[in-house]
């Protein structure tokens, strides 16, 4: 193992000697600078772990600089779009969840799709080793289509607990998540509407839909992508049950 920081490329140099594969995750600051160093120092394909916002047009000055970058490169690149991480649930409603056995929501019946993060490594592992699946972008999701309610009655039949469902207003979320601090204070705008994707406030990408949608060919499961059985929401709670308790 090596060490390396995103944020200061000359420390990736240790990281890439003797490399001939990169799983790139989100840095635009420095993307330019990370990729020139890679392909330098011999790497000759890159897998860019990006997010399911830029197949949505939600994303333009994040992932989707690291995605330009990466495909002007010259090297070869394979791209990976996730969308809703399941484990979003542990890092905003993880700390009430352990602590109360609560949940503060105010969309509860806002439909989503969220993926098993070892479906996401699979697909990853996929594109590492298969040379067929250069210059291909997959758009990822699970394969359960669930609201926040259920996805919160799915984590507590995990726990064998009953878990408190409080719906509140969006302003009253914002504060409460701001105030447990970390990944849902950070993300607490989006998340609640009060601006868009790419930081900008009044705008909102998030659709907060109450209705599934259609069957859109742009959004896999991992069965469609590499033929392996997808994870469902249920497996996942069970997998993380030590972390919710």
């Amino acid at each position: 193992m090596v060490f390396g920081d995103l944020d200061a490329p000359s420390t990736l140099e240790a990281a890439f000697d003797g490399a001939r594969q990169l799983v790139l995750i989100v840095a635009p600051d420095t993307v330019e600078d990370i990729v020139t160093r890679a392909r330098l120092a011999g790497i000759e394909h890159v897998v860019v772990v990006s997010s399911a916002a830029v197949t949505a047009g939600y994303d333009t000055t994040y992932h989707t600089v690291v995605e330009q970058a990466v495909r002007a490169s010259g090297l070869e690149w394979t791209i990976v779009r996730p969308g809703e991480f399941a484990t979003n649930a542990l890092l905003v409603w993880g700390p009430s969840i352990k602590a109360d056995r609560r949940v503060v929501e105010p969309f509860p019946d806002q439909i989503g799709h969220p993926i098993h993060e070892a479906d996401i490594a699979d697909v990853v592992l996929a594109d590492l080793l298969d040379p067929h699946r250069r210059r291909r972008v997959d758009t990822i999701i699970g394969p359960d289509v669930l609201t926040k309610r259920e996805q919160v009655a799915t984590i507590a039949d995990a726990i064998g607990e009953q878990i408190a469902l409080d719906e509140v207003s969006p302003q009253q979320a914002r504060s409460f998540y701001q105030a447990q601090g970390g990944f849902a204070a950070a993300n607490a705008d989006f998340l609640f509407g009060f601006e868009s994707y790419d930081g900008i406030e009044g705008a909102v990408d998030e659709p907060h839909e109450t209705s599934a949608p259609p069957d859109d060919a742009d959004y896999l499961t991992l069965k469609q992508v590499t033929g392996t059985p997808a994870r469902t929401y249920r497996q996942w709670a069970q997998d993380h049950v030590a972390d919710f308790t």
